[in-house]
């Protein structure tokens, strides 16, 4: 008699049991405990893995660009990716470096919150494209302004440092050709969004943004609204005063 009035209480545990294991595993609100990622970083169509963990976005990616370029001369990728130099900048000088595989891991937070205390972004990778290039800032060195450094981005607005790893500072031409210049381009480090030169069709000016290069509003993939950054083609380009928020990491 003892056992059979037990059965149902050990029915009863294991029920609770595993409804608090479907609770968790199909949580998707905030606090570090979702599993799911939302359907926005999957257009991160450059990166070998894409995932959550805990608070963070992970981005993996080798940093090699998906279209020609001709700093992919005498590199492996050269017989399908090598394309001289065809575009309009009179003053195009090609630098010395050639593009080479950089295995870079992006951390950014998946609840990206303003920071009460603005970093400034870091020379090197402050953020990712789309197609996994790295964006970098305005500088070309500390505080030094693009001006010369300028004239060695290829066709496609970006170059290799000197380590080969591939970035851009500004307008990644041939996202915007192909995705639209109001599109999404990627994400900075602090998990803000960053969107082409225009909106709706109409150019964003440095004038409609505020001093970290950005505004607050609805976007296509964001329609309850979000912090976003622009590129436009004045400096300072992506990124103005440092970091909207609190930024996450980036390793090679």
């Amino acid at each position: 008699m003892y056992a059979s009035r037990l059965k149902p209480i050990l029915r009863f545990g294991i029920l609770l049991l595993s409804l608090a294991a479907c609770s968790k595993s199909d949580d998707t609100g905030t606090g570090g405990t979702t599993t799911t990622l939302p359907d926005v970083y999957k257009k991160i169509y450059g990166a070998s893995a894409v995932y959550v963990e805990g608070t963070m976005v992970v981005i993996k990616c080798d940093g090699v660009p998906d279209h020609k370029s001709p700093y992919f001369q005498g590199t492996a990728w050269a017989a399908t990716k090598y394309e001289a130099y065809n575009g309009t900048n009179p003053l195009w000088n090609q630098n010395p470096n050639r593009i080479a595989t950089t295995n870079l891991t992006f951390k950014i937070p998946l609840n990206p919150v303003k920071s009460a205390t603005s970093q400034a972004t870091p020379l090197g990778s402050i953020g990712v494209s789309l197609n996994g290039v790295p964006f970098y800032n305005q500088y070309a060195g500390p505080s030094q302004p693009l001006t010369n450094e300028i004239n060695s981005f290829d066709q496609y607005n970006g170059h290799p440092q000197q380590m080969g790893g591939y970035h851009y500072h500004v307008e990644p031409l041939y996202l915007t050709a192909q995705k639209g210049k109001s599109a999404l381009m990627g994400f900075l480090l602090d998990g803000f969004p960053v969107y082409g030169p225009q909106e709706n069709g109409v150019n964003v000016g440095n004038n409609q943004l505020d001093a970290y290069h950005g505004h607050n509003h609805a976007t296509a993939d964001f329609p309850n609204g979000i912090y976003h950054y622009h590129i436009t083609g004045q400096d300072p380009y992506i990124n103005g005063s440092g970091f909207y928020g609190v930024p996450g990491t980036v390793s090679q």
